[in-house]
């Protein structure tokens, strides 16, 4: 019998060493030519993208970064999460790999963490450190406080992200809510501003996956971007644009099938791109709408108004079935979750993630043939009425609204109905913030400022929105809410420019609303 020849422990590690290959050696092909890699940091090598986290819960946190090899293959990551931003008091490590098949994002759920504590987290791949990312984990029981930056509407093509920088230099958030529009589908000049030199890529309009891909790597390489999800936790909700202009669950205006092919297709890789991209914590094949808990004080309802079951815009409110309850904007599932959720929070506050204004408003002084937004809530009266009458019927206190979509700065008094506020200032059932855009275009790109101010105005006037306390359409910026148990603090930062990188910001109004009240004050 021939015996094995055994060589000696430290023989065999050097044999393998000087004859083992790799998959790179063996042939593995190389990344396609990327068209973001203009924009690429070569110290961030091979992590372009830096890192993001999401979707805090008490004892959990996402956290996510991206690969970016130079071969196709697959590429084993670690991690750890600390205490420190040196990295050195590590309370959770692991192991990941990542593959083409997920355009090489990493997301993992750290669990075993302690609630209401700041953790710093970092990966490391292909011999190299990615940059030290801080987060922070919900609180579990009381708490004093509770703060959001709320942010909508980041058009790349549209200017600098100044606001993004803001947050990042912002201390004490517990998070960032993004309410949609994180990324935009249009070609280059579609929809922006193409004096400043800042193009869509890739340069078209996005439909493929590959295409979507490409879309959020090029945001994600902003440099402010990079610093707002590096400083603090996101958690994020599709609006229209992460798949197309005013989409909804069988459809988009911005979808023509003879030009783009099928829908569902161009969704579901869009659905796929965002989860990939995105530190959330749904899969793939699950609803994005959740509930978050922010100890005692917040319970967090991030809705989904757009794919889960919102049926098609209509284009005018005398069509017959502009008041059908069969039209929805939640769709039968969501809407029972949505009751459920309200019915049975025990929290001081609760807020709402909504992607579109939910309050009535009247534009019948603007346009006569167009009184209402029907892409908002008030192209869905019967649903809308629905909701409002909940809240009524269960004296379900403490609502909140926030809202994106509309690039514009809001503050209502949601009403019971719009006669019946006229009569008495107290038929309230909530409260509504919106938030202007981050850079996407709002009343004040293309019409003289002193028109905008008219507007603004005209349309806060009591014969037109009584129930509307504060408007600004003309600024950019982002929503600062802080929530206490006594009262909700709702701040608009704006910036003073997105046309260069600026660091120069001013706070435009404050509004606050008591706990048990619907008065803005």
């Amino acid at each position: 019998m021939i015996r094995p020849i055994v060589l000696p422990a430290f023989l065999f590690l050097l044999f393998s060493s000087c004859n083992q290959t790799t998959s790179d050696e063996v042939g593995a092909p190389p990344l396609p030519d990327d068209s973001t890699s203009q924009y690429w940091d070569a110290a961030l090598k091979p992590f372009y993208h830096s890192v993001a986290s999401g979707d805090p819960l008490p004892d959990r946190v996402i956290i996510w970064t991206r690969v970016t090899p130079e071969k196709v293959r697959p590429i084993d990551v670690s991690w750890r999460v600390a205490i420190d931003e040196a990295m050195e008091n590590v309370v959770q490590e692991g192991e990941a790999t990542t593959t083409k098949e997920r355009d090489f994002t990493v997301k993992v759920d750290v669990n075993g963490l302690e609630p209401d504590t700041e953790y710093y987290y970092q990966f490391s791949a292909l011999g190299a450190d990615s940059p030290v990312g801080h987060t922070k984990t919900a609180p579990a029981s009381a708490v004093d406080s509770v703060r959001f930056a709320v942010v909508s509407c980041s058009n790349f093509e549209a200017g600098y992200f100044n606001a993004f920088a803001d947050i990042a230099r912002t201390k004490d958030l517990d998070a960032v809510i993004h309410l949609g529009d994180y990324i935009y589908e249009y070609a280059p000049g579609g929809y922006g501003d193409t004096t400043l030199g800042r193009f869509h890529l890739p340069a078209k309009e996005i439909v493929s996956l590959e295409d979507y891909r490409t879309r959020y790597s090029l945001y994600r390489l902003d440099d402010d971007f990079q610093a707002a999800h590096r400083m603090h936790p996101f958690v994020t909700i599709w609006d229209d644009h992460e798949i197309t202009n005013n989409s909804y669950e069988t459809g988009a205006q911005n979808h023509q099938p003879d030009e783009e092919g099928d829908y569902q297709t161009r969704k579901s890789v869009a659905r796929q791109a965002y989860y990939e991209w995105l530190p959330v914590r749904e899969g793939e094949n699950s609803h994005l709408y959740r509930e978050l808990h922010f100890g005692n004080l917040v319970d967090l309802i991030m809705l989904d108004e757009r794919l889960a079951g919102r049926s098609a815009q209509l284009d005018s409110i005398s069509q017959p079935e502009y008041n059908s309850p069969e039209r929805t904007m939640l769709g039968e599932q969501q809407l029972a979750w949505f009751k459920n959720q309200l019915a049975n929070s025990e929290a001081a506050w609760k807020v709402i993630g909504n992607q579109v204004i939910f309050s009535e408003l009247d534009f019948s002084w603007l346009r006569p043939n167009r009184p209402r937004n029907l892409d908002a809530w008030d192209g869905y009266p019967a649903e809308q009425q629905e909701i409002i009458d909940f809240l009524k019927e269960n004296n379900i206190e403490n609502v909140v609204f926030i809202t994106g979509d509309t690039h514009t700065s809001w503050a209502f008094e949601v009403p019971e109905s719009i006669e019946a506020y006229k009569a008495d200032s107290t038929a309230t059932v909530a409260v509504e913030f919106g938030t202007t855009s981050i850079t996407s275009a709002n009343w004040d790109e293309g019409r003289p400022r002193e028109e905008v101010l008219q507007y603004e105005e005209k349309i806060t006037a009591p014969e037109n929105n009584p129930h509307l306390k504060y408007t600004n359409l003309r600024d950019h910026g982002y929503l600062l809410l802080a929530l206490t148990p006594e009262e909700a603090r709702a701040e608009w930062h704006f910036v003073e420019t997105i046309r260069e990188p600026s660091s120069e910001t001013y706070v435009g109004e404050v509004i606050r609303v008591k706990r048990g009240t619907e008065e803005l004050r």
